[in-house]
């Protein structure tokens, strides 16, 4: 298959200069057909029966190990989410943390992370690294350490910067536990979940989902609590509700996905091609060179697929024209930054479109 062809298979490209997978990634052909069918099946058949039932966690387990294999890790280990923000509250919840105790985290971080850890009992430390350069940041958040923090919560990708953090370092120097967001990290660079304790995953942005799906690689089950039970999380209950966990990270289900949205999802996990991720590096390379020739540019090289920068004018307003011009991509309120995502399906025609938006 070639790019063309790959590009090919997502109708939106051929109205608009899509670069929002940061946000929303693209729907394929073949995912919204999977999805019908599974439907269409539950629509003529009904839902309910030995059938119905059995299908249902045939499609779980197989999309659990669909996952994994994207976080490079053993199904066992991975709970289906509906959310990085689901994920999150499932850790934090878990861990049981009080005022004593204190989380790492940085001021480039998504609200679906920063939420639950200002809605859990333990003090958070910022550390300072969105105006500061990426190199720095190790640094910067080591000395926010302190001999009372449990846990360091952060982003593989920061979705405002686009800039990687040092996750692998700080779990070397620190040898805390680490809650890793990936949201701008899982489909879109190459993940290795194991090194860390907790890795999330957002599904619906670059590894082209349905809405509704995610995961949650927790690397020693049996070492955080079932805070948020749902009827997945069981292997038998009683009356008085006790229960007894699922053995491994199935424990951490979060409840009810469409089976619908799960099939679509397997299906669009499938269907990224060969070299996805180091075609998808080349083309934020292009992306990154043609817009430094106009604007300020956020983004370090060699980081991720995100390109943040900086145009005159009003950040929502120049969104809004670039999409009034069939260009999508990102406004970041409350920073001054637009963002361009940029994937496997990237083409050259793309970012000539979207420097021509913005002028």
């Amino acid at each position: 298959m070639t790019w063309d062809e790959a590009r090919s298979e997502f109708p939106v490209f051929e109205r608009v200069a899509y670069l929002n997978a940061g946000s929303m990634g693209p729907l394929a052909r073949a995912t919204v057909a999977a999805i019908a069918a599974q439907q269409r099946e539950e629509l003529e058949s009904g839902r309910g029966g030995p059938p119905f039932y059995e299908g249902l966690m045939q499609v779980r387990q197989t999309a659990r190990a669909r996952l994994a294999g994207l976080l490079g890790v053993e199904p066992a280990r991975v709970a289906l989410t509906s959310s990085t923000t689901d994920g999150c509250n499932i850790v934090l919840s878990g861990l049981g943390l009080g005022p004593a105790d204190e989380i790492v985290t940085t001021d480039v971080e998504h609200f679906g992370l920063i939420g639950p850890l200002h809605a859990s009992r333990a003090r958070v430390r910022v550390a300072e690294i969105f105006h500061h350069p990426a190199d720095e940041a190790l640094e910067r958040i080591l000395a926010a350490v302190t001999p009372r923090t449990r846990l360091l919560a952060l982003s593989h990708v920061a979705w405002t910067t686009g800039n990687a953090l040092p996750i692998l370092e700080l779990k070397r120097e620190t040898g805390l536990p680490i809650l890793v967001d990936g949201a701008q990290a899982a489909g879109a660079i190459e993940v290795e979940a194991s090194p860390f304790d907790f890795y999330t995953v957002s599904a619906q942005k670059w590894p082209c989902g349905p809405d509704g799906t995610g995961a949650l690689f927790v690397a020693e089950p049996d070492g955080l609590r079932v805070a948020l039970p749902s009827y997945f999380s069981q292997a038998g209950y009683s009356a008085d509700g006790s229960f007894e966990p699922r053995v491994g990270a199935d424990r951490f289900d979060s409840g009810w996905i469409p089976p619908a949205a799960l099939t679509g999802l397997m299906v669009a996990l499938d269907g990224a091609p060969p070299g996805q991720f180091e075609r998808a590096r080349e083309m934020t390379a292009r992306c990154r060179s043609a817009l430094a020739d106009r604007f300020e540019l956020v983004t370090a090289p060699d980081q991720a697929t995100l390109v943040s920068f900086r145009a005159d004018g009003d950040p929502a307003a120049l969104a809004a024209q670039a999409f009034e011009r069939g260009v999508v991509i990102r406004d970041l309120p409350g920073t001054g930054l637009l963002r361009a995502s940029c994937g496997y399906w990237t083409s050259d025609d793309d970012i000539e479109r979207l420097v021509a938006a913005l002028v």
